[in-house]
C-alpha cells in the first residue's frame, strides 16, 4: 500500500502499551454528543453543556485544552471528564507539561491525559513523567521509533514526577524510572 500525504498527516494514538485504535472524535460543538461515540470537546464548548449533559456524558465526554489555557475552569469539573487533552501547537511551548503535572499531582485526576499535537521524540519521556498516557503522533520519526518499539531518554532525572522513580545509588537528588 502506497502511503499518501493525507495518511500521513493523520495523527496515530500511542499508549505506553503500543499503538491503538483511537475511539475519541475531536469535535468543535457539544451538537456531536447527539450521536454515538466519544468526544473531545474545547473548552468553552464543554463550559457551556448543561450540567446535567456533563454528568450524564462523563464516560464519552473529553476537553481539550490549548496553552493559553486556563487550568482552574475545568478544575472543579474533573469529575466529569474521561479524558483531558492537552496541546502542543508548537514544540517550544512546554505550557501544557505543567498541565499534566498539575492534573495528576495536586488535582488527582486518574483519567486519561492525552497530548496533541507538536509531539517529538526527545520530549515523549519527559511527557510520560509528568502524567501523560496517551499520544497523538504524526511526526515521522516519532512515528518510526514507536513503531520499532524505541523509547528513548535519559535514564537518571532530578527531580520527582507524576511517575513514580526510585533513588539511584547514593545520591537523594538521583533518580531513575520505575518500570
Amino acid at each position: 500500500m502506497t502511503e499518501t500525504t493525507s495518511d500521513a498527516a493523520l495523527p496515530r494514538l500511542w499508549t505506553p502499551n503500543g499503538f491503538r485504535e483511537d475511539d475519541w472524535t475531536h469535535a468543535e460543538t457539544a451538537e456531536a454528543l447527539s450521536g454515538n461515540g466519544r468526544f473531545i470537546l474545547p473548552l468553552q464548548a464543554f463550559l457551556d453543556l448543561d450540567p446535567q449533559v456533563r454528568e450524564s456524558a462523563r464516560e464519552r465526554l473529553g476537553v481539550s485544552l490549548q496553552p493559553g489555557d486556563q487550568l482552574d475552569k475545568i478544575v472543579d469539573l474533573l469529575d466529569q471528564l474521561s479524558l483531558v487533552a492537552l496541546a502542543f501547537p508548537a514544540f517550544t511551548d512546554g505550557r501544557s507539561f505543567s498541565k499534566a503535572s498539575l492534573l495528576r499531582s495536586r488535582h488527582g485526576f486518574e483519567g486519561a491525559v492525552r497530548a496533541t499535537g507538536q509531539v517529538l521524540i526527545d520530549q515523549l519521556p519527559h511527557m510520560l513523567r509528568v502524567g501523560f498516557d496517551e499520544f497523538e503522533v504524526s511526526h515521522p520519526v516519532l512515528l518510526k521509533r514507536l513503531e520499532e518499539g524505541r523509547l528513548d531518554g535519559i535514564p537518571s532525572h532530578y527531580q520527582p514526577a507524576a511517575k513514580a522513580s526510585a533513588p539511584a545509588n547514593s545520591y537523594s537528588w538521583r533518580r531513575t524510572p520505575t518500570n
